[in-house]
């Protein structure tokens, strides 16, 4: 069984490491390694790679199992008399042993002759004894060229018979080799998938909620929007990640807040279970950004409520299926139907706790409804300095960009898990999981 060479060619390509795509460690890819993954393989050819370096390995094992029997196979019949091979050697060798014993027995009658003529009494025995010992080493020379040459057929049947033998066994482990040859191609090539596969975190992708109050009056409804912006170098696929919830607020209870974010043509309501993929953005440009208008209102609690936000990019390209951008957390107040306000007191970024970075993963992003949030995605000039000009434009209820001390290109990170603080890191954790499997994920 051959192994196609094309399958080898693919699976030469998930040997390329992946690191240069994108930093494996903790830390933020910086935009140097993020440009130098154009370099690398896609996401879809490492697949293709592992895939054909698995194919390439089970053929190298079907290839070494039928060799194994086409070997014994081999060594059987060279070891029956009747194989051609092993006939001749065995034919050659006892003629070669008849030829030995023919000359050994000429010999004999030489050294006989020379003792008959050494004993001759007179000229005539020594006459006879003469002639006899000329006759005697004349068979003995024949014996010799004769025994010589079937020596010689004896031993080049035996080698031809050994090559056979070498040649069978040379051919198996030329079989060996080629399985550990696509052993180690294969591994070398899941182990690039695998990489590829690990989540990485890109400051550029940045999340920012613009209009979301400090403080909620119950019975009231609070419009605000959450622009995510791709600062990066690279088209990314974004599946903005919001978690809104009341502390206390356990499984399985029905949340005092309400939320909804807007498609362009209809509300949609949050479930409120745990941190939700909106708003889909199948190719976000560098420099885009894409807005998402929400609503959110409040039933009237007993007494003030801590609460929590939290935004994130979730996206994927063309080299990796999990990119994060960093958290952004904002803390906020539910007051009792009836409380005052200050006007234009929006919600500040709070310092990420130590449980906010517990990120799970790897995620599958692309959760959401699929549809597209309401004004799309906007083209940004290119950029920090456009892309925190256009940003800076956005808000509602006099709030802008500028009011938060960061531009959207260059926003601190704060981690993904900082509902762990509310609700714990485990929620977050099976939220990511749950979504992961909805009927409405896009394939990567």
């Amino acid at each position: 069984m051959k192994i196609p060479r094309s399958l080898a060619v693919a699976a030469a390509v998930a040997v390329v490491t992946p690191v240069a795509l994108f930093s494996a460690a903790p830390a933020f890819a910086g935009e140097a390694a993020v440009g130098q993954a154009q370099d690398q393989p896609t996401y879809a050819e490492l697949v293709k790679a592992a895939e054909d370096a698995g194919k390439a390995y089970d053929l190298a094992v079907a290839a070494k199992a039928e060799g194994r029997e086409e070997l014994e196979t081999t060594l059987g019949e060279l070891d029956s008399d009747t194989h051609p091979l092993k006939a001749a050697a065995l034919d050659t060798a006892k003629a070669a042993k008849a030829a030995a014993d023919a000359r050994t027995a000429a010999e004999k009658a030489v050294t006989e002759a020379k003792a008959r003529l050494e004993a001759a009494q007179n000229d005539t025995e020594r006459a006879e004894a003469q002639q006899a010992l000329d006759s005697a080493e004349g068979d003995l020379a024949k014996a010799v060229t004769a025994q010589q040459a079937a020596a010689a057929a004896a031993e080049k049947a035996q080698t031809a018979l050994d090559d056979a033998r070498v040649a069978a066994v040379r051919k198996y482990s030329l079989l060996e080799q080629a399985l550990d040859k696509a052993l180690a191609d294969k591994q070398a090539a899941d182990k690039a998938l695998a990489a590829a596969k690990e989540c990485v975190r890109e400051a550029g992708l940045t999340s920012l909620a613009v209009g979301l109050p400090s403080k909620l009056v119950a019975g009231t409804t609070v419009d605000f929007t959450l622009r995510v912006t791709n600062g990066t170098t690279r088209t990314l696929t974004v599946d903005p990640l919001v978690s809104i919830h009341v502390a206390g607020e356990g499984a399985g209870t029905k949340s005092v807040l309400g939320v909804e974010w807007s498609d362009g043509s209809r509300w949609r309501p949050l479930s409120g279970e745990g941190s939700e993929h909106i708003a889909h953005v199948d190719a976000m440009k560098p420099g885009e950004h894409s807005d998402v208008k929400l609503r959110m209102k409040a039933d009237s609690p007993a007494t003030a409520k801590d609460a929590l936000a939290l935004f994130a990019g979730d996206a994927s390209d063309a080299y990796r299926p999990c990119v994060l951008g960093p958290m952004k957390r904002y803390d906020f107040q539910v007051l009792p139907a009836g409380s005052t306000t200050d006007p234009g007191d929006d919600a500040e970024p709070a310092q990420p706790g130590d449980q906010d970075d517990a990120r799970p993963g790897p995620v599958t992003p692309g959760q959401g409804t699929g549809a597209r949030p309401q004004g799309g995605a906007a083209q940004q000039a290119t950029g920090a300095a456009g892309t925190t000009q256009a940003a800076a434009a956005v808000g509602t209820g006099g709030a802008t960009l500028a009011a938060t001390g960061s531009s959207s290109a260059t926003l601190p990170m704060a981690g993904a898990g900082a509902g762990a603080v509310v609700l714990g890191a485990a929620a977050v954790a099976a939220v990511r999981r749950r979504t992961s499997g909805s009927g409405s994920a896009r394939a990567l």
